[in-house]
């Protein structure tokens, strides 16, 4: 017979999860399909969301709350010194994992706002440079296939529609590569290009679990099963815990 406490402890989530979400232009397709599917991945994998898409309530209480900060598609700037500060002690301490999809990476002055360098440096030293405006479908290639968020995940497979942003430099002298692009696989062909093209990566010199995954304009992406694989595998791998059955 099960125990009273072994019943608690079964219902107890394994972990709290932070989602900082865009809720309008052109992602606003991308976050509605992304949020339904992890509410069902939560429901699934026993672990609560809390959505957010105004970081100005964020500061060092608010975050310590959290497991795992999912960063879905929210530019790194517009951020209000508070929540700066606090994300910089959450990476640099460890106190939970991180995901950045596809926006997290637009780095550069935008909107008026200046330049943040401490998430630049965390994302490999990038400001970012062009894009392929009209889209274009690409074969990921899996360069890591023995990290956790691969397991599962084809060692290569196509996105469908994505916009493939480059920038000025290649961030792979400071952080491990875990896929890229194969850039002659573009349909239609772009001159958008960086040759060496990292899609996928986490920086080890911080103490937080991280990784950004480029990939995340399109709702299509959750038809796409190894995506579906990858996210999930990365979510997990953040928050430290061991993905559901």
């Amino acid at each position: 017979m099960i125990g009273v406490a072994a019943l608690v402890m079964a219902s107890q989530p394994k972990f709290r999860a932070l989602v900082l979400y865009e809720n309008g232009g052109h992602h606003i397709e991308f976050s509605r399909r992304a949020l339904v599917w992890l509410n069902h991945l939560a429901q699934e994998g026993n672990f609560e969301i809390d959505y957010l898409n105004d970081p100005s309530k964020i500061d060092k209480a608010y975050l310590s709350h959290y497991r795992l900060f999912l960063q879905l598609d929210y530019p790194p700037y517009g951020w209000s010194p508070n929540a700066v500060s606090a994300f910089e002690d959450y990476i640099e301490k460890g106190r939970g994992g991180w995901i950045g999809l596809h926006h997290a990476s637009l780095l550069g002055e935008f909107d008026g706002f200046p330049m943040w360098d401490w998430f630049s440096k965390f994302m490999g030293g990038i400001r970012w440079k062009d894009y392929i405006a009209s889209f274009a479908k690409a074969e990921v290639m899996v360069e890591d296939q023995k990290h956790p968020i691969m397991k599962g995940v084809p060692n290569r497979f196509p996105v469908m529609t994505e916009e493939w942003y480059t920038w000025d430099k290649n961030p792979r002298p400071n952080v491990r590569v875990i896929a890229s692009v194969d850039e002659s696989s573009y349909q239609p062909d772009s001159k958008v290009k960086m040759g060496d093209h990292p899609v996928v990566w986490s920086n080890p010199h911080v103490k937080a679990r991280n990784v950004y995954i480029f990939m995340g304009h399109s709702p299509d992406l959750f038809d796409n099963e190894a995506y579906k694989q990858l996210l999930k595998n990365a979510i997990f791998w953040g928050a430290g815990v061991g993905r559901p059955n």
